[in-house]
C-alpha cells in the first residue's frame, strides 16, 4: 500500500470535488491542480498549487498545453520500488503524485447538443485527461486514480481506515475503472468522427460501442447461464433498460428480452394499447380509448398463452385494468405509471414485477441499431423503425378496401412488424383474433393463427410480415373468411396471388416494407 501525500485534481464534472479536496487536504494532502479547478478550489478556501507552479512551464495554447510535461507523468509513471525510476525523479526534481483525480472534457455532451459543429467536437476531445488517467491506471501499484466522483467517498474511508492509504485491491479496481473510461471516450470520439466521414446510413470500419453494467443477473436463459444487464452510456427515456421496479420479484433474462418486447410494441401506437407477450411473441394486441376493454381483447386473444405472459401498456394502468391483471398469473407488466389504487392492489401479489418507464413517447432523432451476436463476429443493422406511411400503401386488387378495413389493416401490420417470421396476424377491427409466429413455412404460420384463434376469423384481416411466394395461403385465408390481406408484395408471382385475392372477392394492399423479425 502507499500513503496519499500529493494529488493532482483536475475535472471537467467538478461534482463534490471542492469537499472531496478539502478533505484531502485535511488530512496533510498537497494538491496540484489545473485551470478552472485550481480556481474553484481556491474560491472555496482549498490551498492548491497552480500546475504551473509544479512543472515550472506555463499553461498555453488555450489549455491545450498544461499537464503534457515530464514533471507530470514521471511524477506519476516512476515506480516506486526501481531504485532507477526514484533515483531519475530525485536528479529532475520529480515529487511524485500518489493520486490523480481527473475526469475529461464532455465530448459526448458535446455532440449532443443540436447545435454542435464538427469544430466544437473537436476542440472537446480531451488529450491531456486521458493521457494522465492512462498513466495513473498503468502504475496503479503506486497510484491511485479516480475518474468517478461516486469514488471519493471510498478513497476518503480507506485512507482513514489505513493510515492515508488506499489499499492495491482498490487501486486496481480504480485502474480498471480508469481504463473503461478512456475505452469510452475513444470509442465516441470514432462513432462520431465516422458519422462525419460515412454518414448516418452508413456503418464505420471498426465497431465500437460501450455498455455500463448494471446489475448482475440469477441466470441467464437457462439456469446453468450466467448473465447480466448492461445499459448504452447515453440512453433515452424510452429504453426499456429504464424502466423502474415498483415491486416485485428480481428480474430474468428472459424477463428482460420480453419485457422489451411488450413495450416495443405498446408505444407503436397512438391509441390506448395493451399488449400479451409470451417468449418475446405478441399472443395478443389491442388499441381502443377503453384501457379495460382493450386489455380484455388482447389477453382474450389467446388466453392458454396470456398464462404467465408479460404485458406491456402504453397508458397509465387504471385500478379496473390492474383488478382484471390479477385475475390470472402474469410475470411482469410495464407501463409508463400506474394510479395509486392500481399499485395498492398489485401490492397484495408481491411476485408479480411491475415496471414504470419514464415515458411513453419515441423520439425520432434516435439512432437505433440492433445487434445480433455470430461465432466469432457481430451483425449490426439500422433497427427496423420505420412506420407505415398510408400514402405509400398500393392497393392492388380489383376490390378496394374502404376506410374501416385500412384502419385494421394498418394495426395488423404493426403488430406483425413484432412477431418472429413467419408471422400472420388475423385482426378484427382493433383487435388481434388470431397469431402465427416462427414458423418455417408461411402457410404453417396461417394454419396456426386460426387454430389458436380465440374467436371465429371470418370477416378478419390478414398482415403476413413478408410477401406469399404462391398462391396456397390467399386460398386457405379465403376458406377462413378472410376479407382483407396487408403485405409487402415482391414476388415473383405476385400476379397470381393477386388474381387469387380477386378470384375470392379479397381485397389486398401492398406495403413495399417487409417486416423479417429472426
Amino acid at each position: 500500500m502507499r500513503t496519499i501525500k500529493r494529488a493532482l485534481i483536475s475535472v471537467s464534472d467538478k461534482t463534490d470535488v471542492v469537499e472531496f479536496a478539502k478533505q484531502l487536504s485535511e488530512r496533510g494532502v498537497e494538491i496540484l491542480s489545473t485551470g478552472g479547478t485550481a480556481r474553484m478550489l481556491e474560491e472555496n478556501g482549498v490551498k492548491v498549487i497552480p500546475i504551473s507552479d509544479y512543472t515550472g512551464f506555463p499553461e498555453m495554447m488555450d489549455g491545450r498545453i498544461k499537464t503534457l510535461h515530464p514533471k507530470v507523468h514521471g511524477a506519476i509513471l516512476g515506480r516506486r520500488d526501481n531504485p532507477e525510476h526514484m533515483q531519475a525523479m530525485k536528479d529532475h526534481g520529480i515529487e511524485p503524485i500518489d493520486l490523480v483525480v481527473i475526469n475529461l472534457y464532455p465530448f459526448e455532451a458535446t455532440i449532443a447538443r443540436d447545435d454542435c459543429t464538427l469544430a466544437d467536437a473537436i476542440e472537446n476531445i480531451d488529450i491531456g485527461g486521458p493521457t494522465m488517467v492512462r498513466s495513473s491506471a498503468k502504475n496503479y501499484k503506486d497510484v491511485a486514480i479516480v475518474v468517478n466522483p461516486d469514488d471519493y467517498k471510498v478513497v476518503i474511508a480507506e485512507m482513514d481506515a489505513n493510515n492515508g492509504e488506499v489499499t492495491e485491491a482498490t487501486r486496481q479496481r480504480l485502474s480498471r475503472d480508469a481504463f473503461a473510461l478512456t475505452a469510452r471516450y475513444d470509442a465516441a470520439i470514432n462513432r462520431y468522427l465516422s458519422l462525419q466521414i460515412e454518414g448516418p446510413d452508413s456503418f464505420p470500419p471498426t465497431y465500437q460501442q460501450t455498455f455500463l453494467k448494471v446489475q448482475d443477473l440469477r441466470y441467464g436463459e437457462n439456469p446453468h447461464q450466467a448473465a447480466a444487464l448492461y445499459r448504452e452510456y447515453q440512453t433515452l427515456e424510452t429504453d426499456v433498460v429504464q424502466a423502474r421496479q415498483l415491486q416485485g420479484k428480481e428480474l430474468s433474462f428472459n424477463n428482460f428480452i420480453d419485457m422489451n418486447a411488450a413495450w416495443e410494441c405498446a408505444i407503436e401506437f397512438e391509441d390506448t394499447a395493451a399488449v400479451v407477450i409470451k417468449h418475446t411473441n405478441p399472443c395478443g394486441v389491442a388499441i381502443g380509448s377503453n384501457q379495460l376493454d382493450v386489455f380484455i381483447k388482447a389477453r382474450e386473444t389467446d388466453p392458454v398463452s396470456a398464462f404467465g405472459g408479460v404485458l406491456g401498456f402504453n397508458q397509465v394502468v387504471t385500478a379496473q385494468t390492474a383488478e382484471e391483471i390479477l385475475k390470472n398469473f402474469v410475470e411482469v407488466v410495464i407501463a409508463p405509471g400506474y394510479e395509486p389504487e392500481a399499485l395498492s392492489l398489485f401490492a397484495a401479489k408481491k411476485n408479480v414485477r411491475v415496471m414504470e418507464m419514464p415515458t411513453a413517447k419515441t423520439n425520432p432523432n434516435k439512432q437505433r441499431v440492433d445487434l445480433k451476436r455470430i461465432g466469432g463476429g457481430l451483425l449490426v443493422q439500422n433497427a427496423d423503425d420505420i412506420t407505415l406511411n398510408r400514402t405509400t400503401l398500393k392497393s392492388v386488387t380489383k376490390l378496394q378496401p374502404d376506410e374501416a378495413t385500412l384502419r385494421t389493416l394498418e394495426f395488423a401490420w404493426i403488430v406483425a412488424k413484432h412477431v418472429k417470421s413467419n408471422a400472420i396476424i388475423y385482426a378484427r377491427d382493433t383487435e388481434t383474433v388470431g397469431i402465427g409466429a416462427g414458423q418455417m413455412s408461411r402457410v404453417d404460420s396461417a394454419r396456426i393463427a386460426i387454430d389458436k384463434a380465440n374467436k371465429p376469423v371470418d370477416g378478419c384481416v390478414m398482415a403476413s410480415d413478408a410477401f406469399f411466394p404462391f398462391r396456397d395461403s390467399i386460398d386457405a385465408a379465403a376458406k377462413s373468411g378472410i376479407r382483407a390481406i396487408i403485405q409487402p408484395g415482391g414476388s415473383i408471382r405476385d400476379k397470381e396471388v393477386i388474381e387469387a385475392a380477386d378470384e375470392h372477392g379479397i381485397s389486398m394492399v401492398f406495403t413495399g416494407i417487409r417486416h423479417f423479425r429472426h
